[in-house]
């Protein structure tokens, strides 16, 4: 039996599932499940269609379930942003003879405006949309993922809500949805702390960092690089994935002590971990074999039989975190770093794969449920660190993080800041409301083996100037040149004045623009391998225009109005006014 729902925005859903029971807040519906019977909930549980309403080539922009999935382009014609999408051959998180998944939220924007779907809640289901062509005619379907579970083993009916919004600024729609978001998932306070500075290993020296590396860094921060003062020791410090606490034979002297001198030159311990995942010849493993993922079969789940198998150490192998034994020895390899080792910010990678479907010991339990469990217990261990997410599942990390990495690795090469740019720019309404983004690190110096030119260092920087969030130099320190130096220094200046990120006013990425100080404005103007442009930019009243690196004047008197040039290709400019 079907039942049309109308919002207070007029929007009209269908939903045709009698197992659903629902309440309507405004714009916002809530779902129940309702039913008798004892079926398994599948991946694509539909909980409303509704009519697509818009001009057939409109811009669309939906999440992934993953971090490295982003998805726009049109109907006809969706384009994946990163190199990862969800229906890859190597995340295989639905085939990719499927509809296009728009997961969390789908932005439409057409002539008269913007739509935003939207999930509000993820506490126990992802969600999802898809644009359905029906003999011509589209439609939006929404989605939860049930993961197969049967409703009479879980612990509670309730399902997940979603928002149908409709205006004509792109920002305004963000910030309704967030403020829906945080109803339901409130954020952590590290998330209106001003963002960190810092410095980190990966970049520099990858898997091979060790015990003098860190010193050699930790010596040019203390000197040049004062305000600097987050030292995130990156991977490579470990003896295996999932043995967290035992140093590798890089690291004679322990971590503990490694951590202990970065503090004694006023700099702020930090570490990485992936606290879902262990490979087979960790001591975790091989202790014990039965707090890990199975599948259907029962023997032990690896990672690369269902989805991507990881970067290195493979095979991975997942720690069941519905096991109270498990979330104890997460919550205390944590405690023991933030206590003991005085860590102050945890960078949790690989996040991804502690919501991988499989056998877990509590049956009616998601993975995202599973998930969500594992970071209450790092967060219990963790106290009042930050935590950053990295390769995250997006929604399932919602008041769980303070911070959330929002694009792929960066990489010293041009493609690899654009791909980087889009990520980050499409998702910086996010900042300071569900998380601080981390845009990854600032990478200005050469590597013998990866490296570019200055014109694409120069777009790098200004993705950075423009996104906000964390700022981590991924350079070696000692190797910084006079033009990393001079960059840093002024995104340090650019942090102390706002910890906002620029808006973007449209889905082209062209213009974003912050309000830098009471009487500085910043203008960051982007191409993508596009033609060369002029930019006409305004302001309320007369004003100096200057290029915010170089600090040249761009006019002679102060005037409302400007005209400046863009180059062809990928190229950028930073522009800042003054009274």
């Amino acid at each position: 039996m079907f039942q049309t729902v109308q919002l207070e925005n007029e929007r009209e859903l269908v939903i045709s599932n009698s197992d659903l029971a629902f309440s309507v807040n405004e714009n916002e519906i809530s779902f129940r499940f309702r039913g008798l019977t004892n079926q398994p909930i599948e991946e694509s549980y539909l909980l409303f269609q509704t009519a697509f309403g818009f001009e057939r080539q409109a811009t669309l922009l939906g999440d992934g379930f993953q971090m490295l999935a982003q998805t726009t382009g049109s109907a006809d014609h969706p384009i994946d942003i990163g190199r990862c999408p969800d229906n890859s051959p190597a995340y295989r998180i639905y085939s990719s003879q499927q509809s296009k998944r728009y997961y969390n939220y789908l932005l439409v924007e057409d002539s008269l405006g913007y739509a935003l779907f939207g999930f509000t809640s993820c506490h126990r289901f992802a969600g999802y949309f898809t644009v359905n062509d029906d003999d011509g005619r589209l439609t939006i379907n929404a989605y939860i993922d049930g993961e197969g579970t049967l409703p009479q083993e879980w612990a509670t009916n309730q399902l997940e809500s979603v928002v149908a919004l409709r205006g004509e600024s792109m920002s305004a729609l963000y910030a309704e949805f967030c403020d829906l978001i945080a109803q339901r998932h409130p954020a952590r306070q590290g998330v209106s702390q001003p963002a960190p500075l810092g410095w980190c290993s990966w970049y520099a020296y990858y898997a091979d960092v060790n015990e003098q590396d860190i010193r050699d860094n930790v010596e040019v921060m203390q000197t040049s690089l004062k305000p600097f003062d987050y030292v995130l020791l990156d991977d490579g410090y470990q003896a295996y994935m999932g043995d967290w606490l035992t140093p590798s034979d890089k690291f004679p002297s322990g971590i503990k002590s490694v951590l202990e001198g970065i503090k004694s030159k006023g700099k702020r311990p930090s570490i990485w971990l992936a606290p879902f995942i262990a490979q087979p010849e960790s001591a975790v493993f091989q202790q014990h074999p039965e707090w890990f993922v199975r599948d259907a079969n029962g023997g032990l789940l690896k990672a690369e039989d269902i989805t991507y198998a990881g970067w290195r150490c493979t095979p991975w192998y997942m720690l069941d975190m519905t096991q109270p034994e498990v979330q104890e020895h997460i919550t205390n390899i944590v405690k023991t770093m933030r206590e003991e080792w005085g860590v102050e910010l945890f960078k949790l990678d690989a996040n991804y794969w502690g919501t991988l479907k499989g056998v877990r010991s509590e049956s009616g339990v998601t993975g995202v449920e599973a998930y969500r469990l594992g970071m209450q217990a790092i967060a219990k261990g963790a106290g009042d660190a930050l935590i950053l997410g990295c390769n995250a599942p997006m929604w399932p990390s919602l008041g769980l993080v303070d911070a959330m990495r929002v694009s792929d690795d960066v990489e010293r090469c041009g493609s690899r800041f654009e791909q980087i740019a889009k990520e980050t720019f499409y998702r910086s309404w996010q900042h300071r409301k569900l998380w601080q983004i981390d845009p990854d690190c600032a990478t200005f110096v050469s590597l013998a083996n990866q490296t570019t030119d200055r014109h694409n260092y120069e777009f790098h920087r200004d993705v950075l100037l423009a996104s906000g969030g964390l700022l981590l130099s991924g350079d070696p320190l000692p190797d910084l040149t006079p033009f990393a130096k001079r960059s840093l220094s002024k995104l340090l200046v650019r942090h102390k004045h706002s910890q906002e990120s620029a808006r973007f006013t449209a889905l082209n990425l062209h213009h974003a623009f912050l309000p830098l100080t009471e009487h500085n404005d910043l203008h960051c103007l982007f191409n993508y391998h596009q033609p060369s442009r002029e930019v006409t930019l305004t302001a309320n009243y007369p004003v100096y225009w200057y290029d915010y690196w170089t600090g040249d004047r761009l006019v002679e008197e102060p005037t409302q109005v400007i005209e400046v040039s863009l180059e062809s290709g990928l190229s950028s400019r930073a522009i800042i006014t003054s009274i």
